[in-house]
């Protein structure tokens, strides 16, 4: 079994022989030797493309793709279905990551106290797509879209985000409450007098406020942070 471009990092080693019995599918192999089938995008079984359920009896050459979007493909040899809009759900433990995505403007399901249940069951019925370090989480059946960030530094993660969907065309930054989720609705600065300190009344003239929680949000400390986190992802940095 070859494995090809980031997917080496998933099975750790570009080429393995795996022994096994009983005729097994070729998802359950691949699976076995920690590569989500969400991160797959072509299976050559003898040079031949086939789909997860194809059934390996032993001596068959396997060569294992990702879905790279530059290789030409016909339909009925892809294995990855077809692209959603960049809706997220991460996991518990991507909570930076989920603030970050957000503040580029994408739209992130994320709860500090789902369960693994949860999160698929979120995934599937609102055909959003899942990012998890939870290899297990990812190679559930239900899920079709996801990915595994391989590293686990917050920057490393967006550039790795970014790339894997084409997001860099598709940024809306400041848009999303980072917080919440919800949209952001520019407002008057005479709006929100009472919930800002006088120091930022008198030096601030753009606010904007959460329509889902109503928190309010200005250019503050953080700017050139923020203004770096965005010209990175724009850029494909």
């Amino acid at each position: 079994m070859r494995f090809y471009g980031p997917l080496v990092d998933l099975a750790e080693q570009p080429e393995v022989v795996a022994p096994f019995g009983e005729p097994r599918s070729v998802k359950d192999l691949v699976e076995a030797l920690g590569v989500p089938h969400p991160e797959i995008g072509l299976l050559l079984v003898d040079g031949a493309a086939v789909g997860f359920d194809h059934l390996l009896r032993g001596g068959e050459r396997v060569a294992v793709y990702p879905p790279w979007r530059s290789v030409p493909l016909a339909e009925a040899q892809r294995l990855e279905p077809s692209a959603l809009l960049p809706r997220f759900v991460l996991d518990v433990h991507l909570g930076t990551l989920a603030r970050r995505l957000r503040l580029l403007g994408f739209d992130c399901w994320y709860r500090t106290d789902a369960d693994d249940a949860t999160l698929a069951d979120v995934t599937v019925a609102e055909r959003r797509i899942l990012l998890t370090r939870d290899r297990g989480l990812l190679m559930r059946r239900v899920i079709t879209h996801g990915y595994c960030p391989r590293s686990d530094d917050p920057d490393r993660q967006l550039d790795e985000v970014a790339e894997r969907y084409d997001l860099a065309g598709r940024l809306a930054p400041l848009t999303r409450c980072v917080a919440c989720n919800g949209e952001l609705s520019e407002v008057h600065a005479r709006e929100v007098a009472a919930e800002v300190p006088p120091l930022t009344r008198a030096h601030v003239e753009r606010f904007a406020r959460c329509e889902a929680c109503g928190q309010v949000f200005w250019p503050g400390a953080h700017r050139g942070a923020i203004t770096d986190i965005i010209e990175r992802v724009r850029a494909g940095r």
